[in-house]
């Protein structure tokens, strides 16, 4: 449940989200994604989500540069999606949370998270959405443990993501501070 501290922070089973910094976002958009796609590459005309979108900053990059048949953003603080909806970001914007999503199995052909997995309660249930949700052939593009420890070496101590939970996503990929992953199913 969503819920605000007495500061108007979002709270979601203890996660506090990360500041908005314009700096941030200007790295993201201007050297990040197209590093990310250049090196580890992304599907075009294909279904994409990111989740964990927060206020839309990778949205249209992606939009432009991916010329997705399908862009949706999901975030769990509505806040965020609603600044989102008022910077007029060119994707489908969906309140819920990465742990358990409101799509249908195999909605998209690529996820894309800048960290997000990293930082909830219960990753292992937020992998294996993503999983869930990703066409057989689907990739998921990831922040490292590198680039999480880097950005946030105090929040992140001690965290990694549970792959166990999700044996059908396998590593295609490693570019230092991402990874690739390929969902294969069994069968």
């Amino acid at each position: 449940m969503e819920t605000r501290t007495a500061e108007g922070a979002l709270e979601l089973d203890g996660y506090r989200p990360f500041p908005n910094l314009a700096w941030r976002n200007a790295i993201q958009t201007r050297f990040e994604i197209p590093a990310i796609l250049r090196v580890l590459g992304m599907p075009h005309d294909a279904r994409i989500l990111e989740v964990g979108c927060g206020p839309g900053v990778a949205l249209p990059e992606l939009a432009r540069r991916l010329r997705p048949r399908r862009l949706v953003g999901i975030d769990v603080d509505s806040g965020l999606l609603e600044s989102a909806r008022a910077a007029g970001v060119p994707a489908e914007l969906v309140w819920g949370d990465v742990r358990s999503m409101p799509f249908e199995d195999a909605a998209f052909d690529a996820v894309i998270d800048f960290g997000t997995c990293y930082h909830v309660a219960q990753p292992a249930q937020a992998v294996r959405e993503i999983a869930r949700v990703l066409s057989d052939g689907g990739v998921f593009v990831h922040e490292s443990p590198v680039a999480q420890l880097t950005a946030h070496p105090l929040r992140t101590r001690g965290r990694s993501l549970p792959w166990r939970a999700a044996p059908e996503l396998h590593r295609v990929a490693n570019a230092g501070f991402w990874s690739k992953r390929v969902k294969h199913s069994k069968g």
